[in-house]
């Protein structure tokens, strides 16, 4: 069997797919290594198990030059100079990060480890879990490089900002540093250097300031709504050509896998005094009750049957992980007659309906992930936009 420059584990999903593709088009070897055989099965085949401009036809590219295999089989990480792990790190049910996960699954893989291997941290870790990992191999008696390299991308974004981005990159030793710093030089000349646990808060830091700044959007959305002033106008009145005001970003659904997950996070660490964040969730998670409520002053919704456009966390995706479209849907079928949902992206939920069906038979409509498909739509009943995507104001 050949030797291989990188395998990612985990490579099949949104964060890991991006990655080995790039590797493997700046001339690595690489090998994509995940437990979901649907997943394998579509990669190997030449297609992407979900949206990511500019990544389908790499992919056809890299299968083809055989930079790039794609395998369920876990001994391929013995094969590989460098490992990388992107494995999902959740929060439960009471919002408390899952710590443990990395460790133990790096502990799974350990049979197919071998010392002298770098093996490189991905996902989004909760503070000391490097440390907890690198503990965790010696006990092992395994010698292998740990390196924290966190990824930064947005989804939809990642073929252009896996080049372009900085990357941070964490070790113990000033040799690690330079090893891995060696790795993501192949994408990027931008390397960033920190301390594990200093990384790991900066990733953290990345993702909550994020969350705030739309919880920021929201609470002020409100505060204009409930005096029926237009968020959006005075927000772009007030960002012109004034470049303090240019990050204040317009209202909406703010959601997705990543940013009350990682805010959570950083809550636990700090033994939950994190007002501002906690606060923030209240605000985020809140939206969909509040226009929920708002529009109650204004319609029965009791006698009418409602259209959610767009299902995806946000839009131009197809993912619909932690989306509140779906919260959303959840309590207008608590209050409305009857609630329609439709998405042109999302595939894997089988009660959407076509658009079509959804235009004729609603009798209000709510933009849920403001798809670039609803800009112009034609409709003949009310339509609630908070994003202002259609330039009609953000009102509800």
């Amino acid at each position: 069997m050949r030797r291989l420059d990188v395998v990612v584990v985990g490579g099949a999903g949104h964060v890991g797919l991006p990655l080995s593709i790039a590797f493997a088009e700046r001339g690595l070897t690489v090998s994509v290594y995940d437990v979901s055989e649907p997943a394998v099965a579509i990669i190997s085949s030449g297609q992407l198990p979900f949206d990511e401009p500019g990544a389908l036809d790499v992919l056809k590219e890299v299968l083809r030059s055989g930079r790039l295999e794609v395998t369920t089989d876990p001994t391929v990480l013995s094969r590989a100079s460098t490992v990388v792990v992107v494995i999902g790190t959740p929060i439960d049910k009471h919002l408390n990060p899952e710590a443990l996960d990395v460790p133990r699954q790096v502990a799974e893989l350990a049979p197919h480890l071998r010392d002298g291997q770098l093996l490189v941290l991905r996902s989004t870790l909760y503070p000391g879990v490097t440390g907890m990992v690198e503990g965790r191999l010696k006990a092992l008696g395994l010698s292998l490089d740990v390196a924290f390299c966190p990824e930064r991308i947005a989804e939809g974004k990642a073929m252009t900002e896996l080049y372009s981005l900085p990357q941070i990159v964490a070790a113990r030793t000033e040799p690690v540093r330079r090893r891995a710093a060696e790795l993501f030089r192949r994408l990027t000349d931008k390397i960033v250097e920190l301390e594990p646990e200093e990384a790991e808060l900066a990733k953290l830091f990345t993702n909550t300031w994020r969350y705030i700044k739309f919880a920021t959007a929201n609470q002020l959305f409100m505060i204009a709504n409930d005096y029926g002033l237009d968020y959006d106008r005075i927000r772009t009145a007030l960002a012109l050509d004034y470049p303090r005001a240019q990050d204040l970003p317009g209202a909406g659904l703010a959601a997705g896998p990543c940013l009350l997950k990682d805010t959570m996070q950083l809550a636990a660490f700090n033994n939950n005094q994190f007002t501002l964040g906690h606060s923030a969730m209240l605000i985020n998670e809140g939206l969909p009750l509040y226009t929920v409520a708002r529009l109650e002053q204004r319609f029965d919704l009791s006698t009418m049957t409602v259209g959610i456009l767009g299902m995806a966390f946000k839009a131009g995706s197809d993912d619909i992980r932690s989306s509140l479209s779906y919260r959303l849907k959840r309590i207008l079928q608590f209050k409305a007659k009857k609630v329609l949902c439709t998405d042109p992206h999302v595939t894997i939920d089988p009660d959407l309906v076509p658009l079509e069906q959804v235009v004729a038979e609603a009798d209000l409509l709510v933009i849920g992930a403001p798809h670039p498909q609803y800009r112009d739509l034609e409709v003949r009943v009310p339509i609630v936009d908070i994003t202002n995507l259609r330039g009609q104001g953000s009102r509800v």
